[in-house]
């Protein structure tokens, strides 16, 4: 048979197909899976395979073209013969192995090169510039990040280790930390409710970030600490001095699957000592906002399309919030009482995990304060093991876990953040440096440059700081470290205890022959990764270490291990037959079963037999139980892989070893069991030390490197809100400031009277009926209206009219936008206003206003260029951009600098694109807009192609498709037409649930981000022809309904213009 004319591929299959799957040598069959097409090579011992041998020289000897005709056509020559099944099967499998080990190659090379490009733009120049030169002048393109970028001293000393050295703060931070998936709280929380909140959870709190044994115990594991470890952190920040405020944000679940106090608006976790005398509002808050369904509880894999209504209900909170604090300090400090005290603006707002790095960036650039993310795990580092493990394709990788979504969620918290904290360097360096947003080359040369002075090119990089998680002390009993072995000679002489003794201890005793010998202890969970069997043959190899010593190896508990999964079987089995090959009986214990409570009292019983602590893996991304073990005083060797490196060094109780070196890890311990000078001084160095594994320390050394590396604004940088006086805000004095909590998105109570699906009459009789219950109520907002005088500035609902109607060529269509404009000047006047949000410019836009019969002047503001610009055009009649709006957004824009990039990185991959398909429109950019005119869209890269490529040199930009295809807008990263949105309503104190947003069923490549959000969005059918959206995301991206849920009740869908005109009026 003959293989799209290629008989060496057809030869392969065949071969491959005579062999099998089984390696020789083997009797188990190995599946022919992704992760044994794309594992590196196997080690000495395994068996040979030659089935792996046909499949790469398959996939690295052909193009993945000749695969895909291949496979095309076996299915033509399909047959019901099993031989002809099995090779179409085949055929189809090693193509798309090959296809996709083709788009991460080229992925790499294109990281690799955007890195070195940037590492060598960075270079040039250096070493002409001697040191101490006056920096660039603001002509060279930086001009906009000059007032951003503050100077860092590498020199700084962080944070004394001296606690008595810690200086009185008087300042009053506000500081708003993020964890949105809403079962938190400050006591008893919820945990092994499922694979967001987890089962068993240890003493102590860190946040870990790769486990390859088991994704469901992955999962909860990691967010089980995520919530805890927040927690902690915020009741430990509350009690650090100068931090008056502490909100942690979450989701309020309101249902009868958990407790009632998930759905409680506010909780209290701490105050501060000095209650007596502390400003009322001072402490450590969770504060819970509705988000999505109330009365449903959703994994955190379901709430992305819900992430903009907690952004708009968040910022209204921390806006209120900041309002709040600012009129009390001012009145507990003396001030005018009839001047208007300035708001108390967030001193950083910090996102835990993906999704709550996203509401952090979305809230961070609304606000103009700085930004913080801890990611506890990562995207990237989850999809690589998770292919390596070759048990689940990409695409349901993609559609359990909306991996793709989480990523993007992920990069966009490195493209907003000044810091990112971290656990280990080991988290930085093999685990974000896997992203298209951080590289560590560049990230130094552009700390260097920032530091004398030198122009950065309109490059970024967030600062990567490593603080080891805080821990609480508190169960470790003092009297315990000073007691020596006294409760061991009381268990073994029974009738000499003063107290009950824990029951784990004659558990683990009742293996040993000699129990008074020191303990060497393991904990660890039985996996392959945790190196348990090279400890054990260390043990049973060392005649002089097994004299001295017992060994315990605590591996989580056990009933019947054929019964356990297959690699903690494996690790068990081999255990027990390592004992008895050595002959340990005796020397050995390896109890079957232990609590969580009983983890502090084993360490305690180690520690009493003057044993030693020791953690052999492979690689450990932190080190949580040498922490723990120096707590309680003991000596520690541990793998020099990863985390543990950081913590010997902090704690300088113990030996790093090579986890592969049986003799290593002997010689480590016998240093430490048989000198026992040396283990007095490991001893003291840990519990002298353990206090950098401290809450207190852990918050000092957190507002350190937020004061050293963090930008934050000057005061006239800061964002100003309106005053409790001005028209909108005194229409609505008898809300309380609880009403940010309530969630009440429409006057409508949709839970009652509106349903998913429901018709256009149904909407507009459910409107009906809830406008004539509150008649009363609206009379007197009308009345209010009148005698307030509502003009531009001063309203209280907002229409926005976002409906991109173009014509095939790229210009506004007239007829179709007339009708949209119509509708929405039907309701404006009064207390309502109404705004354009364009992809065009102010000069376009005006324009296509005036062609379709409509004054520029009678809107309230034209949202341009995408987001880039905003005009007022009732107030400058020349039509200018607002030049606060512009100082707002100029955050991280690159300039020019990144004007020349854009066409030679959006080109399409095609032999025929070439630069000039994506040329500069000159005439259409602007100072934040850089606005290029596109030839074919078979000719350009699509958003998040172009984006990636940008990222990866370092350059943090937004990108727009507009005009049906034909033009892209580069703009900044702070600007887009939802953040328009959000700035105007903070500015003039409008609430979003009271904002209107009419869009086409088509549009630019930013509408599917128009869509969700507090405020309500009417989709206009049929009023569109033309759209830009083929040109958003490459088919390996997410979907839609990752970013907007089309079913919430906040979206309308209607085909019929009237009975649209007729909701807007209701609404």
């Amino acid at each position: 048979m003959a293989a799209a004319g290629n008989e060496w591929i057809n030869g392969y299959l065949e071969a491959i197909l005579d062999v099998g799957v089984k390696p020789r040598g083997r009797a188990e069959p190995l599946a022919l899976t992704p992760r044994l097409l794309q594992a590196p090579a196997l080690a000495d011992a395994a068996a040979y395979s030659p089935t792996k041998y046909f499949v790469e020289e398959v996939v690295s000897r052909f193009d993945d073209r000749d695969l895909h005709r291949t496979w095309t056509k076996v299915v033509a020559m399909r047959s019901s013969h099993e031989r002809n099944n099995r090779l179409e099967n085949l055929c189809w499998r090693i193509w798309h192995v090959a296809r996709k080990k083709k788009q991460l190659a080229r992925r790499r090379l294109e990281q690799e090169v955007g890195s070195r490009e940037a590492a060598e733009e960075l270079s040039e120049g250096e070493k002409d510039r001697p040191d101490g030169a006056a920096p660039p002048s603001s002509a060279d393109g930086d001009q906009h990040q000059q007032s951003r970028f503050a100077r860092i001293n590498s020199e700084v000393k962080i944070v004394s280790d001296d606690e008595d050295e810690v200086p009185k703060d008087e300042r009053n931070l506000y500081i708003v930390l993020i964890s949105i998936h809403g079962l938190v709280r400050g006591e008893n929380m919820e945990l092994g409710r499922d694979s967001d909140t987890g089962g068993q959870v240890r003493h102590c709190f860190i946040k870990c970030s790769n486990f390859l044994f088991n994704f469901s115990f992955f999962t909860f594991f990691i967010d089980v600490h995520q919530v805890k470890y927040v927690v902690e952190l915020a009741r430990a920040l509350a009690a650090t001095p100068g931090v008056h405020r502490v909100d942690l944000l979450t989701r309020q679940i309101s249902c009868p699957d958990v407790d009632w106090t998930y759905g409680e608006p506010v909780e209290m976790i701490t105050r501060p000592s000095d209650a007596d005398d502390a400003v009322d509002g001072a402490g450590a808050y969770i504060v819970r906002l509705p988000c999505g369904p109330r009365d449903k509880y959703l994994h955190k894999e379901s709430l992305w399309p819900h992430i903009p209504e907690f952004v708009d209900r968040a910022l209204a909170h921390v806006t209120n919030v900041a309002r709040a604090l600012g009129d009390q300090l001012a009145a507990t400090t003396g001030g005018d009482a009839t001047s208007t005290a300035p708001p108390v603006w967030p001193y950083v707002i910090h996102g835990h995990y993906a999704d709550a790095a996203e509401v952090a960036a979305h809230m961070a650039s609304a606000l103009n304060v700085p930004m913080v993310m801890t990611g506890h795990s990562l995207g990237r580092n989850k999809l690589e093991q998770l292919l390596k493990l070759g048990r689940m394709p990409r695409a349901e990788i993609q559609g359990t876990y909306r991996i793709a979504r989480r990523i993007e969620a992920e990069e966009m918290g490195l493209d907003a953040a000044e810091v990112v904290v971290t656990s280990t360097k080991q988290e930085i360096e093999e685990q974000w440096g896997l992203y298209d947003g951080f590289d560590v080359m560049v990230e130094r040369k552009l700390r260097v440059r920032r530091r004398r002075g030198v122009s950065c090119l309109g490059r970024y990089m967030p600062r990567m700081v490593v603080i080891p998680p805080g821990m609480d002390f508190s169960y470790v009993d003092a009297g315990d470290l000073a007691d020596g072995d006294g409760d061991l000679q009381a268990l073994m002489s029974p009738g000499k205890a003063k107290k009950p003794l824990p029951p784990i201890w004659s558990e683990v005793l009742r293996f040993f022959t000699n129990p008074h010998k020191p303990m060497i202890l393991a904990l660890s969970r039985p996996d392959p990764k945790k190196n348990v069997t090279t400890l054990l043959k260390a043990y049973g190899e060392s005649r002089h270490l097994r004299e001295l010593a017992n060994l315990t190896l605590i591996l989580g508990n056990r009933d019947d291990i054929e019964e356990m999964s297959g690699g903690a079987a494996t690790v068990l089995t081999a255990v027990l037959k390592l004992i008895d090959r050595y002959d340990l009986y005796g020397q050995v214990a390896y109890p079957k079963h232990h609590k969580q409570t009983d983890v502090p009292h084993i360490y305690r019983l180690a520690a009493k037999t003057k044993g030693v602590f020791i953690n052999p893996a492979l690689v450990e991304p932190f080190g949580l139980t040498l922490i723990e073990a120096a707590a309680y005083g003991l000596p520690v060797v541990a793998t020099k892989n990863g985390g543990p490196v950081d913590i010997i060094k902090a704690l300088h109780n113990g030996l790093l070893v090579d986890p592969h070196d049986a003799a290593a890890i002997t010689d480590a311990l016998l240093s430490l069991v048989a000198d026992k000078s040396r283990w007095l001084e490991c001893r003291r160095d840990g519990l002298r030390n353990i206090h950098r594994f401290s809450w207190p320390h852990h918050c000092r050394l957190y507002l350190s490197h937020l004061a050293a590396n963090c930008d934050h604004p000057a005061p006239h940088q800061l964002l100003r809100v309106p005053t409790a006086s001005s028209g909108a805000a005194a229409a609505t004095t008898g809300d309380s400031l609880s009403d940010s909590l309530r969630g009440l998105s429409i006057s409508i109570d949709a839970s009652h009277d509106l349903k998913a699906g429901d018709s256009a009459a149904a909407i507009m009789d459910a409107l009906r009926r809830r406008r004539a219950t509150d008649r009363p109520a609206a009379n007197n907002a009308a009345a209010a209206a009148k005698a307030i005088g509502f003009e531009p500035g001063r309203r209280q609902s907002l229409v926005i009219l976002a409906v991109d109607c173009y014509s095939g060529d790229g210009s506004p269509d007239v007829e179709r936008m007339k009708k949209a404009v119509d509708m929405a000047m039907s309701v404006a006047g009064g207390r309502v206003g109404c705004v354009v949000s364009t992809g065009m410019t102010i000069a376009e836009a005006a324009d296509a206003l005036r062609a379709c019969g409509a004054d520029p002047a009678a809107f309230d503001a034209m949202v341009c260029s995408s987001g880039a610009e905003l005009c007022y055009p009732w107030k400058d009649k020349e039509l200018a951009a607002d030049e606060e709006y512009a100082g707002h957004v100029a955050f991280r824009w690159p300039g020019d600098h990144v004007k020349a990039a854009v066409p030679r990185l959006g080109k399409a991959d095609d032999d025929g694109a070439k630069e000039a398909d994506l040329a500069v429109d000159e005439a259409a950019s602007s100072v934040h807009c850089h606005a290029y005119t596109v030839a074919s869209v078979s000719k350009v890269k699509k958003v998040d192609s172009i984006r990636q490529s940008l990222r990866m040199r370092g350059f943090r930009c937004n990108l727009v498709y507009t005009r049906a295809c034909t033009r892209l807008n580069v703009i900044p990263l702070s600007a887009s037409r939802p953040r328009a949105l959000r700035y105007l309503s903070i500015q003039w104190g409008i609430d979003l649930s009271k904002v209107a947003v009419l869009v086409g069923d088509k549009g630019d490549t930013d509408r599917e981000r128009l869509l969700p959000g507090l405020h309500r969005t009417l989709v206009l059918q049929g009023l569109v022809s033309h759209g830009s959206e083929e040109l958003l995301r490459d088919e390996d991206g997410f979907l839609t309904e990752d970013v907007v849920a089309m079913d919430s009740l906040n979206i309308v869908t209607v085909a019929d213009d009237q009975a649209a005109a007729d909701i807007l009026k209701a609404i």
